[in-house]
Order: structure tokens, then C-alpha cells, then sequence
């Protein structure tokens, strides 16, 4: 790793895993940044997986013993280009998921992936990847949440809008209330400052499956956050309780033959 973005990635994984991480998440686009002016600039960005970003991380994993969750630019076939974010343990590679709802003009960029959420088992827990505005799709959530994921994984880069004093950002909202919905822990790497023109967020957000906070969020109220690691301990396994009471559960109240009755 030799380059700006590859060096603030390097040294973020060695602060969170000297704090005790056992999974480390990284934002969208961690490396290159998202703010693209064409689709040459975004391919000149991108890289295989058998490129120096991920053979970067795979040592990172390596040498701190971690699970790691990296947002990334990804060169596809064809010269395609996705938004990705790979999963990473013991120095190898566990799986790659692209991004598969692109926001505003990631469409300009990206090639949308056209796969399921990428669930897997890791150290750590069976562990699910989303990235940002899939975040928004509850039944995206609740796809990963129904093939067992126990911890969701989500690689953002969250624009700041104007809201009301006192308020937090909705997408934290959305994050809280579908980790509540579906009981399942999540765990939210967002961008923060400032990058051509656009103020991020910051609200990194780690989320309990009860959808209260664990840790963050690491908002800013007077503007753009500053880069902040978050640490808090899960219990993967707890999400496997999908019970909300003694009349209630997550999967077994649902009446899908009546749901988006006449919709598209």
C-alpha cells in the first residue's frame, strides 16, 4: 500500500484492531473515494481482486488476526466497474459482494451487482454485506437477515443534508430501525469531511439487533464528522432469536401473501 487511500486504510485497521476488533469495517469506496468525475476516472480507480488493495487488506487480516470488511473499487469483467466490498480473514479472501442499488449518479459509474447478499461464516459470526443505500431496502435486510445472517456489515458513504436541530441523520434512523426490524446487529462504516464538493456525514454506527446503538453515532453537529473509530461487543449468536415476545417473532407474524398488492 503506497498510496494516500491505501495508507489512511492501513493505519484505521491498526488503530481498531489494537482497541480489541475482532471484525473491522471499512467505508464505500474506502481506497479511491466516490466522488468520480467520469467513468475513465472511476476505471483508472478500480482493481481486481487480485489487485494491491485486496492483496493489501489480506495481509492486513493476517498480521492483526482480524475479520475485515472493505468498501472498494472493484474492476470487473469487460472492464465493468462495481461498487464492492470484500470480506476478508486469515489472509484470504472470503468473498466479494457488489453493491446492488445504486444511488444518484453511481449509475454513471457502476455496473450494479445482480447477486443476493453475500452471507457468509467467519470468525466472527455469519456475517452479511450491504453497502449503503442497500441499507434502505428492508427486504434486502431482511434477505440477509432470512439466510441467517447474525451481524450485517455495511460500508457507506452518507451524504450531509440539512435536518432538523436536534435530529439525527435518517439514514442512522433507517440503520437503527431495521436492525430492530429484523433483530440483527449492524454494523455501519460511514465516510467523513469533505471530498469535491461533498460533506459527509460521518455517522458511524454500530447497531444492536434490539436497534438501539451500541456505539456512535459519530456525528458531527456543526458539520462534517472527524475520523473516529468505534469499538463494542456483539453476541452474534443472540440474533438467531427472532422472537419478539411470547406472541411475537420476526419471521412468524409476517402475511407475505399480502404484502405490494398491486404494485410493480
Amino acid at each position: 500500500m503506497d498510496d494516500p487511500g491505501a495508507e489512511a486504510v492501513d493505519a484505521a485497521v491498526r488503530e481498531a484492531a489494537s482497541a480489541g476488533a475482532q471484525l473491522i469495517v471499512l467505508p464505500e469506496l474506502a481506497f479511491s473515494g466516490y466522488v468520480f468525475e467520469s467513468i475513465e476516472e472511476a476505471r483508472l480507480a478500480a482493481q481486481p481482486l487480485d489487485g494491491p488493495y485486496v492483496t493489501g487488506i489480506r495481509r492486513l487480516s493476517q498480521e492483526t488476526g482480524s475479520v475485515i470488511v472493505a468498501g472498494f473499487c472493484e474492476l470487473g469483467e469487460g472492464g465493468a466497474v462495481h461498487n464492492s466490498a470484500m470480506v476478508v480473514q486469515d489472509g484470504e479472501l472470503l468473498g466479494c459482494y457488489r453493491k446492488a442499488h445504486l444511488w444518484d449518479r453511481e449509475s454513471d459509474f457502476f455496473t450494479p451487482g445482480d447477486a443476493a447478499p453475500l452471507v457468509i461464516d467467519t470468525a466472527v459470526g455469519r456475517l452479511a454485506v450491504l453497502i449503503c443505500y442497500d441499507l434502505e431496502m428492508s427486504d434486502w435486510v431482511g434477505t440477509a437477515a432470512a439466510a441467517g445472517a447474525e451481524i450485517i456489515a455495511a460500508p457507506c458513504n452518507w451524504p450531509l443534508l440539512e435536518r432538523p436541530a436536534g435530529e439525527r441523520p435518517l439514514e442512522v434512523v433507517k440503520a437503527q430501525a431495521v436492525a430492530g426490524a429484523f433483530k440483527v446487529h449492524i454494523v455501519v462504516a460511514d465516510r467523513c469531511g469533505h471530498e469535491r464538493g461533498v460533506d459527509w456525514i460521518g455517522g458511524s454506527v454500530i447497531c444492536e439487533n434490539t436497534g438501539y446503538p451500541a456505539a456512535g453515532p459519530a456525528t458531527g453537529d456543526d458539520g462534517p464528522a472527524r475520523p473516529v473509530v468505534l469499538t463494542a461487543d456483539l453476541d452474534p449468536a443472540s440474533s438467531r432469536n427472532k422472537s419478539l415476545g411470547p406472541r411475537n417473532g420476526v419471521w412468524d407474524d409476517r402475511r407475505p401473501e399480502l404484502y405490494w398488492i398491486g404494485c410493480p
